[in-house]
């Protein structure tokens, strides 16, 4: 006797035997107790999950006689599987259930000759059963003709479609079946069922080889048992996890953590160890790195669900070792990674060299640099917007140098660190103008006085430490060699311009007058400056800001981007570029009530606030295009001074140099 297929030999005979299927089993076990059997049906789903083998136990349902001491009058939920309809039908020979291979049985003159049949009652069994196998392989022709039989058979004909393509099957006929859709087997209930198959077969087996080879089915029971076919043939007394990856050329679920926990570590050595030797015993490198794919996409599963349940089709132990890994790094790095190696995954397997290729994938993922927070980068930029607009430190005021970067040097000619000498009257140096008074007096006047907001930069200085020079001549040859001493040249610093004039706030609850509109101070220090190339509106708005910028940083960013229309304590209108963020973040009712309140902290009334619209690239006069000229406009006159500064002049002409690069110390 020849041998038989443990795919045929343990195929399942009744609903109870039918693993995975459970939905399928109950609805039509529910439909033969209540004598609610439909004429047609249609079963869809992959390769080997159970449709033909469904079919046949509904035939042997609807057509068991049963035995002599409990004869079947009618159909049943657990066929006898002892009749001679139950043997007949399981082994393909009842002339009333006749199984159809739709690929070669496809065209419309064999459906007319299977219509011509119908009315003829069965010969033995209660119903004439037709099971169509891919019957998503009909020509168009044969469904058509299919229509009205399947509409309206006789009474004792029932139809069983099964296909894989179930997108290629008419609309017209999905209408008139009762469709049922087979899931993919997890891959516990193969090994499962594996296990029982090997327990009777008389073979011993360990659980990493049941493992390998119920993942390697993909959720097929047939492909899991073709399987088991091919490794007992290797060794028919026991089975073990290096043996059958070594006979299915797939890497053992340890080979494929060791990996993954490499890649999470970020060590690229061991990952390029663990390729070679998979590659020197010839397992298939395409195939590994489907395998690690699926690893990274379980360890993202069991880190980001708590009780992953059936999310994870792995084994317990399997599953805790997953967890484990897991709990190494974080959600996103994790993600990050699946991520990365599923990028890479097409170029690994049409790659002409597929352990190249997976090597440079796997030593890119390992050197991945570390995530930063979102938070932290949001602290970082607002920290960077503090620096730049000078808080703490009047507004668009002079930072103080970092640690390392020489500041201007204190004039001689002052004493101590105020502006004037100590006795020097006060009002006198407000009174003075720009030309009248260096740069430092400014800023020991400021010392001095309550901070007030200044909305216009004042000029940083400049810093000779960070002016880089290159040679534009040949060395010169000298005939004997010289001995140099070493000169240090101490850094200079080029004299700011000056400041613009700030007026001191009034006391005793006097008003300053700003656009011609009384502006109560309420005792803070609010300095008023000149306009801006006489643009009043433009200073006005710049107060506003520094007002906003107190209490919403961002907001107060949105608004440097505005065009300023008009700045009145009748009416605040600005003008946007249309569809921007910034006009979206400027007009939320939150940030229409900071506006509001900073208005009326300057202008001492709380005017209606007016949007407009402008194209794109037609803004005139914001606050960002102003302090963007007033940059360029102080590094060129810092340029200036530094080229005519005696010492940079002095090192041009002995060193033969240029001057090539000036950093302001903002920078």
């Amino acid at each position: 006797m020849s041998y038989v297929v443990l795919a045929r030999k343990w195929r399942p005979m009744s609903f109870d035997d039918l693993i995975g299927q459970e939905h399928v089993s109950r609805t039509l076990g529910n439909a033969i107790q209540s004598g609610r059997v439909a004429h047609a049906f249609l079963f869809t789903g992959v390769r080997g999950v159970g449709k033909t083998t469904s079919a046949r136990i509904l035939a042997k349902a609807l057509n068991c006689m049963g035995t002599a001491d409990e004869p079947h009058t009618g159909p049943t939920v657990k066929p006898c599987l002892q009749c001679a309809a139950c043997r007949e039908i399981a082994a393909g020979t009842d002339v009333d259930v006749r199984e159809i291979d739709g690929a070669s049985y496809n065209g419309v003159d064999e459906v007319r000759k299977l219509q011509d049949s119908l009315p003829y009652r069965p010969a033995r069994d209660r119903f004439k059963i037709f099971i169509v196998d891919e019957v998503h392989m009909l020509s168009q022709s044969a469904w058509n003709a299919f229509l009205k039989t399947l509409e309206e058979p006789p009474p004792h004909v029932k139809f069983i479609f099964a296909t894989t393509e179930v997108q290629k099957v008419p609309v017209t006929i999905l209408s008139r079946v009762q469709r049922f859709d087979f899931k993919l087997i997890p891959t516990k209930l193969i090994g499962q069922r594996l296990a029982h198959v090997l327990s009777s077969e008389g073979i011993k087996s360990d659980d990493r080889a049941l493992a390998i080879i119920a993942r390697e089915a993909a959720g097929s029971m047939r492909d899991a048992m073709s399987l088991l076919d091919q490794v007992i043939a290797w060794n028919d007394q026991a089975l073990d996890g290096d043996s059958v990856s070594r006979v299915l050329g797939v890497a053992s679920r340890q080979v494929l953590h060791d990996m993954a926990a490499a890649l999470v570590a970020g060590d690229a050595s061991r990952c390029l160890s663990i390729v070679a030797d998979l590659a020197n015993q010839g397992y298939d490198i395409a195939t590994v790195s489907r395998d690690v794919l699926a690893v990274l996409r379980d360890l993202v599963v069991s880190k980001v669900c708590s009780t992953p349940g059936d999310l994870l089709d792995l084994a317990d132990e399997e599953r805790a070792d997953v967890a484990a890994l897991a709990e190494r790094t974080s959600a996103d790095d994790l993600v990050r990674l699946h991520q990365g190696f599923s990028a890479g995954f097409d170029d690994v397997v049409r790659s002409g060299q597929v352990r190249a290729a997976l090597e440079m994938l796997l030593v890119r993922l390992s050197r991945r640099p570390a995530l930063i927070p979102i938070d932290e980068l949001v602290s970082r930029l607002a920290a960077l917007e503090k620096r730049l607009t000078g808080a703490g430190n009047g507004p668009r005021g002079p930072a103080p140098p970092p640690t390392g970067r020489p500041g201007p040097r204190p004039d001689p000619r002052q004493g101590g660190s105020g502006g004037g000498g100590p006795g020097a009257p006060r009002q006198q140096s407000r009174e003075a103008g720009p030309s009248s008074a260096p740069a430092h007096a400014a800023v020991s006047e400021a010392a001095s006085e309550p901070p007030g907001p200044d909305p216009r930069p004042a000029t940083p200085p400049v810093s000779v430490a960070h002016i880089s020079v290159a040679p534009v001549a040949p060395p010169v040859s000298v005939p004997a060699p010289v001995s140099v001493a070493p000169v240090s040249v101490a850094p200079v610093s080029v004299a700011p311009i000056a400041a613009p004039v700030s007026v001191a706030p009034p006391t005793n609850g006097a008003v300053a007058k700003l656009n011609g509109m009384p502006a109560p101070l309420n005792g803070a220090a609010h300095a008023v400056s000149a306009p801006v190339n006489g643009n009043a509106a433009l200073d006005t708005f710049r107060h506003i800001i520094v007002e906003v910028r107190n209490t919403r940083p961002d907001l107060a960013a949105c608004l440097n981007h505005a065009e300023v229309v008009e700045a009145t304590g009748q009416r605040l209108a600005l003008a946007f570029e249309s569809g921007t963020i910034f006009e979206r973040s400027a007009s939320t009712p939150e940030a229409l009530s900071v506006i509001r309140a900073a208005a009326r902290a300057v202008l001492g009334a709380e005017p209606p606030i007016v949007f407009e619209t402008r194209a794109v690239n037609a803004l005139k006069g914001t606050i960002s295009a102003a302090e963007s000229q007033e940059r360029n406009e102080r590094k060129q006159q810092a340029l200036a001074r530094a080229k005519q500064h005696p010492k940079i002049a002095e090192a041009s002409r002995i060193l033969g140099a240029r001057l090539k690069e000036i950093r302001l110390p903002e920078e």
